[in-house]
């Protein structure tokens, strides 16, 4: 084992607090993921920001691929270009990836290793983004920062410099990096004044609403495994704000801001879920109005792209959508394949019943989990498969 994994390792481990939280039965190796919960829960953001980064990479290519650090637009990103003499222009694949928005990078070994296997088995141009982060960078700055990204590799003469078909584009992302990677599909898709479009989406076990937060996941996965309601509640109040008022608010399902109760049939479990996933659960409405002052920014589909109505979906592309099931985000993934099948979009659904959130980021030592190989072959395979 190498200098910095060791110490990513030893500092996971010095971090740890050793408080018992039961994994559900089903879960592979449950002792890996047991130090995930006891490394992740208690201090969030600024603590796991400076675990992450013992774990950043180097843009180091190999025999396969030519790997470098540059901008798009002013925003780091990081090229993966395929070696092997090719006739025809490649496919592309956008990654954007997760860590709710507030933690992460393309840097990171499993992400770097995800990137750099995407490019070699599909022979496509990999561009892995780093969109600035909360709290210093608060919504909708990181939005932004992928929409400048996209568009400007969208541009002839950047698809021309790096040999790409303008007609095999594909937008990924795994947790907050699918939220960002829908929003920005819906706007891309709806442009009438891009002249290039994207072939495909595939979005990772994806938060893809704020409007609902007592969906049956919610409340399944209240204590995890590794992503708690609470926390996921925390950091993404980190995206939105610093007042300490909303996270209370969303808690307890009261803060959307009256003019909201429209959204509230495009996100209804209890109209979009399987009916496996309903269980014994009672649909109740959020209730509104109860935040003193409203927080208009949550009517923003930019935050929520499963809280839009059908004519923005109606043009999406093929999609892949990955959903696990003791993840608090699996029924937004669940609830989109519905709503996308519903305007006729072709949607392609694997869902991990032994699958916890953020599985594809533990792919690497110290902590290596088989079910992020496996989400990863997934991945990989449907690109392979459709782009």
């Amino acid at each position: 084992m190498g200098y910095k994994p060791l110490c990513f390792g030893l500092t996971c481990i010095l971090f740890a607090y050793y408080i018992y939280t039961p994994m559900p039965e089903n879960i592979e190796e449950p002792w890996k993921a047991t130090i995930l919960e006891k490394t992740g829960i208690k201090r969030f953001d600024e603590l796991f920001s400076i675990i992450i980064k013992l774990d950043y990479t180097q843009p180091i290519s190999d025999e396969n691929v030519t790997v470098m650090d540059t901008t798009f637009s002013d925003i780091p990103v990081r090229l993966y270009l395929p070696k092997r003499k090719r006739e025809s222009q490649r496919p592309a694949v956008i990654f954007i990836h997760g860590g709710a928005f507030v933690l992460g990078s393309y840097k990171q070994t499993p992400l770097d290793l995800l990137n750099r296997w995407t490019a070699n088995k599909l022979d496509a141009v990999v561009v892995g983004v780093d969109p600035s982060l909360a709290p210093q960078y608060p919504f909708p700055v990181p939005y932004e920062d992928v929409v400048s990204v996209v568009k400007f590799f969208l541009q002839d003469k950047i698809l021309a410099k790096y040999g790409v078909d303008p007609n095999r584009i594909c937008i990924s992302g795994d947790s907050s990096g699918g939220t960002l990677a829908a929003g920005v599909t819906q706007l891309i898709q709806n442009d009438p004044e891009l002249k290039h479009k994207l072939k495909a989406q595939a979005l990772i076990y994806p938060g893809l609403q704020v409007v609902d937060l007592s969906l049956p996941s919610h409340r399944e996965n209240e204590h995890g495994p590794l992503l708690s309601w609470k926390l996921a509640i925390k950091l993404a109040c980190l995206y939105l704000t610093q007042d300490k008022v909303l996270p209370q608010a969303m808690m307890k399902n009261q803060h959307m801001p009256h003019g909201s109760m429209q959204l509230f049939k495009l996100v209804n479990w209890s109209t979009f879920l399987p009916e496996e996933y309903k269980k014994s659960h009672v649909y109740t409405e959020p209730i509104l109005g109860r935040l003193n002052p409203s927080y208009s920014i949550l009517l923003d589909s930019r935050l929520s792209p499963l809280a839009v109505n059908d004519s923005q979906l109606q043009n999406l592309p093929l999609t892949y959508i990955l959903t696990c099931q003791h993840d608090i985000l699996r029924d937004d993934g669940l609830m989109y394949v519905s709503r996308l099948q519903n305007v006729g979009v072709k949607v392609s659904h694997d869902h991990m019943e032994d699958g916890i959130h953020g599985a594809l980021s533990f792919m690497a030592s110290p902590i290596y989990l088989k079910l992020g190989i496996r989400i990863k072959d997934k991945y990989i395979n449907w690109l392979e498969e459709n782009l």
